[in-house]
């Protein structure tokens, strides 16, 4: 079990003190819908430079639910996903089309009627944060780097980074599980594992409030990966909380084997799990920033900052496992 409460006192930052001290003070409520959209989230992405999954096409109405082959039609493998949706529910991710149907990740068949039902249910707010009428989004489907090969189950998986005031703060990996019906979310029973934001090499990992060493399906070592373009996506995540007007934010990217890094979503009210998985709290971080910051005047010089003084070279772990 974890060893530890969420508090100032542990330097593990609580959901009270993150929505009252970061996100309340650096997140202006107008700005929620560029990150709760994901079709607002890929327009910032464009101007900024930053990579993110080719959109196939956008259904709005429920009389252009009968237009989906037409859409996918030259892809067999395709992802559908609510614009307004969080937390991995509603996202189907088809990994091929064929006469009998479309074919999931996880080998099961969905005949075009029941992919025609799911998109209708989407556009009705079913899988929405606020509940409201939404759009579904066809999009590329991620061929994840061949570097997870071995610790990923019936999934993609991503990174999520906490940026604050554009300095990259922390940085967790979050792998698909068994538990987790091939999904990347810690909630679902997904895997997170900490990484040292100095090297992008992998550390702790954690699954349903236990630290783990070993991924629960494939039995392989979480601790050691080295993540590909790490300064890339460091580049990006900065990139984000820089030249935007969100102070606290947290940004998911997947890795894709033939793209490389590809922005999925940004977060306006990250979870604080990350902690779990990198066994240290973001408090101290988050107050050596605000000090430093008037120093901090480019977005090289952030990411230089965050790397020296926050990688694993340059700290102890917080809390220790039991």
């Amino acid at each position: 079990m974890l060893p530890f409460l969420f508090n100032k006192k542990s330097g593990i930052l609580g959901i009270n003190s993150r929505n009252l001290d970061y996100l309340f003070p650096n997140n202006p409520r107008r700005l929620y819908r560029y990150a709760d959209s994901k079709l607002e989230t890929k327009k910032i992405a464009q101007r900024l430079g930053v990579t993110i999954p080719e959109t196939y096409g956008v259904i709005r109405f429920q009389n252009e639910v009968k237009q989906l082959a037409d859409i996918v039609k030259k892809s067999s493998s395709f992802v559908v996903k609510p614009a307004q949706g969080s937390g991995g529910d509603g996202i189907v991710v088809i990994k091929n089309t064929t006469e009998d149907g479309y074919i999931k990740s996880s080998g099961k068949v969905l005949k075009p009627n029941d992919l025609h039902y799911h998109i209708h249910n989407i556009l009705s707010g079913m899988f929405s944060l606020s509940g409201q009428k939404d759009k579904a989004i066809l999009e590329y489907a991620v061929k994840f780097d061949p570097i997870f090969a071995d610790v990923a189950y019936q999934g993609v998986p991503d990174i999520r980074l906490i940026v604050y005031q554009g300095v990259p703060v922390m940085a967790m990996l979050r792998l698909p599980t068994k538990a987790s019906d091939g999904k990347a979310n810690l909630h679902r029973g997904g895997v997170g594992v900490g990484i040292d934001l100095g090297t992008g090499k992998t550390l702790t990992g954690i699954q349903n409030n236990r630290y783990i060493s070993q991924h629960p399906e494939t039995g392989s070592p979480l601790k050691g990966l080295s993540i590909p373009h790490w300064q890339r996506l460091l580049e990006m995540s900065a990139a984000l909380g820089n030249e935007t007007e969100f102070g606290y934010l947290g940004v998911d990217f997947v890795l894709d084997e033939d793209k490389g890094p590809l922005l999925l979503e940004m977060n306006a009210r990250p979870g604080l799990s990350i902690q779990i998985a990198n066994q240290t709290g973001l408090i101290p971080r988050l107050e050596l920033i605000n000090d430093c910051l008037p120093k901090l005047s480019t977005t090289q010089a952030k990411i230089k900052f965050a790397q020296e003084t926050f990688g694993l070279a340059s700290r102890e772990p917080v809390l220790s496992i039991t």
